[in-house]
Order: C-alpha cells, then structure tokens, then sequence
C-alpha cells in the first residue's frame, strides 16, 4: 500500500484501491478510486488491516434497500490517521484508530451516560452516506458515486469517517486483533 506523507495530500483527493462491490452477490472488483479531503467532523483514514463480518456477506448479497450499489463493504478495521477536517480535536494525523460504525459525539446525553451506547445525536441507522452530511467521499475513476457501508467501508486503502465514528486507541496492539474491535465489542 502507498504510504503517502499526509503534507502531500492534505485537503486532496487521493487516488487509491479498493474493493468494489458493483451488484449484489458478485465478485468485489479492486479498481482504482478517489477519496475527497474529509469535511468538518471527518477524519482520513489509511486502513493497514480490516476484516470480513457476516454483516458484510449479508448486505454484499442484498438486492433490494438498503442494499445498494455500487458500494465499498468492509467495517472491522484499524488504520492511521491520515488528515483530519475542521473541528477535530479528538485524534491528530499518525494516530491509531479504529473505526466504529456505532457513533459516539461524546456530548449527547446517552453518550455521556454510563447506562448507554447509543448515541442520540448521530442514532444508528443503515446509510450509504456519511451522517452529518448525507454525500459520499469516493467516487470511481468516471466520477460515479460509490456508496457507504456503515459509516466505516474499510475494504479501501483509505477511507473517511465521522469522528464520531473513530476511537483512538494504542499502536501496539496487534493489527489483526485490533481490527475486531471495530465491531465484535460493539455489538
């Protein structure tokens, strides 16, 4: 994988692989694609070890909503950030992230209680957008939008997420372990 110094491409679009599942049930295509800059409240992410969840087989062979194509599966992983949008103080470029398809504002009072996981704010729900924004940050080589998948869609070499979607964690934690905790901790 490209590791690019986030000098050369903050606020850019990154051209990168990815996973592309175009039509239900068929085989992922790896092509090439662009990642835009994130937005306020989004982070970059360079994914250097992501997984399979039964979740991603299941939308993978969906055919009807909230099945939807052509869309970037994958949301068990762990990466580094690469560039953060305005307004993020949580997590700085080279820091070790995994991301959650389970929001956290960390100001909501669900999030702020000890009682729940459930954040009010950004609630849980089966999007192919980000969630502050309701758009997409890939497209595909023809400008093709490419959709979402739980807020995450880590079977790219960099995906952009929510920061309340990112939780920090340390670097030495075994990648192939780390990853899991993206989703098996969270359900």
């Amino acid at each position: 994988m490209d590791e690019r110094s986030s000098s050369e491409t903050r606020g850019k679009h990154i051209r990168c692989r990815a996973a592309v599942s175009r039509k239900p049930g068929e085989p992922l295509v790896i092509e090439e694609i662009m990642v835009a800059a994130p937005m306020p409240h989004e982070v970059r992410i360079r994914i250097i070890c992501t997984s399979l969840c039964q979740s991603d087989v299941t939308f993978w062979k969906m055919k009807d909503f909230p099945g939807i194509f052509p869309r970037i599966l994958g949301h068990e992983a762990i990466g580094v950030v690469e560039s953060v949008g305005e307004d993020v103080d949580e997590v700085t470029e080279g820091d070790t992230v995994i991301p959650t398809f389970m929001s956290d504002c960390g100001g909501c009072v669900d999030c702020k209680s000890k009682k729940s996981n459930l954040c009010s704010k950004l609630p849980f729900k089966v999007s192919p957008w980000m969630p502050r924004y309701e758009t997409s940050r890939f497209t595909d080589l023809k400008g093709e939008v490419l959709y979402h998948f739980l807020f995450v869609s880590s079977f790219s070499e960099y995906t952009v997420v929510d920061i309340a979607h990112v939780t920090k964690i340390d670097p030495s934690i075994a990648p192939n372990r780390a990853c899991l905790l993206s989703c098996g901790v969270s359900t």
